[in-house]
């Protein structure tokens, strides 16, 4: 007979089972604990200092195309962080003693109060007085240096040039103002400035620089603003280089965000590859923002971005140069210069990466939306190619005009932005807009935020000029009409632009007027938005709130 089988391994196993069992369900229950202190202690990282949220922040790709708005592109200057100004050339309080107690200590000594007919716009004790009142008067803005005051019309009047930059903006720029100060006298002979007359008055301090258009003037003008193409030394030059080349795609004649969207997309390609960008510097503007309501090629990108910045930040060289150099090289020597050429976007920049030719050519020939630049920055593309926004700012032509109107309003002054337009006509989407925006409503909204007779800027796209006459009988108004000497026929920025289009004067049109209300409106103290401020309707229509 055969024995039955032991029966005491069976509650062996199962005790096994029974352990292992309660083994892993701690290490589940401890990796769940793990995981919830993580999930509560967590914070994910600001949209404002991640670079890659940053630019989902300020456009959003949809079914690979963009959703219009009439608004402008933050650039490179706009952004926090990207650039600090630099507090050690700030003139303070603290700066101004000590050159107060250097000039005391030093060999100079003035007259007293011998002649008080006549000022003496050279006595350094002077130029103390005039940066002390400057700092009390104009506070939005830091001061870095000035240059020797000179004399005035009259006896008591000085003329001064400074040189500064508005605390708001992140760029290093520096810009330039002159003023005419009439000085009186207190107490022990010290200096007192009485007044101070308006922006760029003081014209006697104002550095000689006369703009002429020269038919053969090299590309480039303000001695502020070197603008010029850069240009290679040598043809050996040229071939030692490594480029990326961009043909034109379906981006040409698109708004102006969607062209900044797919220049930083191919830069920023450019950058990963380690290449040299080929740029071409003619820019179509989109009919949104013409007179003509239709596309216009041959706009000049400096005419809207600074080109001064891009050079020295990215790697580029201009198209037409470029295309020279090319072409006399394969014509003068018989080995032809090595040129990869890619179709479109498909082929990933990764794949790219190690290509020994001299240029990458991509052609962008495919129907829309296959044919735009950005494209090549989608997908998995996007974990390598980072957009360099820091290398793109505004021109500094359009904002020494945006500094000429703040500077008028003596860097004093509230703001308040009107959307109408086609929004305003469009009852549909916006029903309450265009009543929202009526003088009278702009009037009782404004009584309520500002302080009766502020001097207040409209940015605006109402085109009748009178439509803001009632908020003239409360506050001070001031509309980007108001300064068309600043881009009038004897302006600096008239005759820069002009020798950059080759002698033909060129048209400030809606997009540099647009920029420039923009850039206004972020420099007041207070501002006021048509949406969230003056009416309850949503920014893109009904029901996107």
């Amino acid at each position: 007979m055969v024995e039955p089988s032991n029966s005491t391994t069976d509650p062996i196993g199962q005790n096994l089972i029974k352990l292992i069992s309660n083994v892993c369900f701690s290490v589940f229950v401890f990796s769940a604990l793990i995981l919830t202190v993580i999930a509560i202690s967590y914070k994910p990282p600001d949209p404002w200092e991640s670079s890659r949220a940053l630019t989902r922040v300020f456009t959003q790709v949809v079914n690979a195309t963009f959703q219009t708005d009439s608004s402008v592109l933050k650039t490179g200057e706009d952004m926090s962080g990207i650039a600090e100004s630099p507090s050690a050339s700030a003139i303070t309080e603290a700066v101004i003693e000590k050159s107060e107690m250097q000039a005391n200590s030093s060999s100079f000594r003035t007259a007293g109060c011998e002649d008080l007919s006549r000022v003496n716009c050279s006595d350094p004790r002077l130029l103390f007085a005039i940066e002390k009142f400057n700092l009390r008067v104009f506070k939005s803005i830091t001061f870095l240096d000035y240059q020797t005051p000179v004399n005035g019309t009259n006896p008591s009047e000085c003329d001064v040039a400074w040189r500064y930059r508005n605390k708001k903006e992140k760029s290093w720029r520096k810009y330039r103002d002159f003023r005419r100060f009439r000085i009186g006298y207190g107490e022990n002979c010290t200096y007192k400035i009485l007044n101070a007359k308006g922006w760029h008055s003081g014209v006697n301090a104002r550095r000689p620089r006369p703009i002429r258009f020269r038919p053969n003037a090299t590309r480039g003008s303000d001695d502020n603003i070197n603008d010029t193409i850069p240009v290679l030394s040598s043809e050996s030059a040229f071939r030692k280089g490594k480029y990326l080349y961009y043909s034109r795609g379906g981006d040409y004649c698109k708004g102006m965000n969607h062209f900044q969207w797919s220049f930083l997309c191919a830069l920023g390609e450019a950058q990963y590859l380690n290449r040299t960008f080929v740029m071409d510097l003619s820019i179509c503007l989109a009919s949104t923002y013409t007179s003509s309501n239709k596309d216009e090629e041959g706009k000049d990108f400096r005419f809207y971005f600074d080109f001064e910045h891009l050079k020295d930040v990215a790697s580029i060289t201009e198209e037409g140069d470029f295309i020279r150099d090319w072409r006399k090289w394969d014509k003068t020597h018989k080995k032809k210069i090595p040129v990869r050429k890619v179709s479109g976007y498909k082929a990933t920049p990764m794949q790219l990466l190690k290509d020994k030719s001299t240029i990458i050519w991509r052609h962008f020939d495919g129907p829309e939306p296959e044919n735009y630049w950005y494209r090549v920055c989608e997908g998995p593309a996007g974990k390598y190619i980072q957009r360099p926004w820091h290398s793109l700012w505004k021109s500094k032509r359009l904002t020494n005009v945006v500094s000429a109107i703040s500077g008028s309003m003596d860097w004093d002054f509230d703001g308040v932005h009107v959307v109408r337009g086609e929004k305003a006509m469009n009852k549909e989407k916006w029903p309450h807009l265009d009543s929202d925006t009526s003088p009278e409503a702009i009037v009782s909204k404004l009584e309520g935020i500002i302080q009766p007779w502020r001097n207040v800027y409209v940015a605006t796209n109402e085109p009748y000029y009178n439509y803001f006459d009632k908020l003239r009988s409360h506050y001070k108004v001031h509309l980007l009409d108001d300064y068309k000497e600043l881009w009038g026929n004897t302006s600096e920025w008239y005759n820069e632009t002009r020798i950059l289009n080759g002698g033909k004067p060129v048209e400030f049109d809606g997009y540099m007027r647009v920029e420039v209300d923009t850039e206004v409106l972020y420099r007041a103290k207070t501002r006021v938005e048509t949406f969230y401020n003056l009416t309850s309707d949503c920014k893109d229509g009904v029901n996107t709130c």
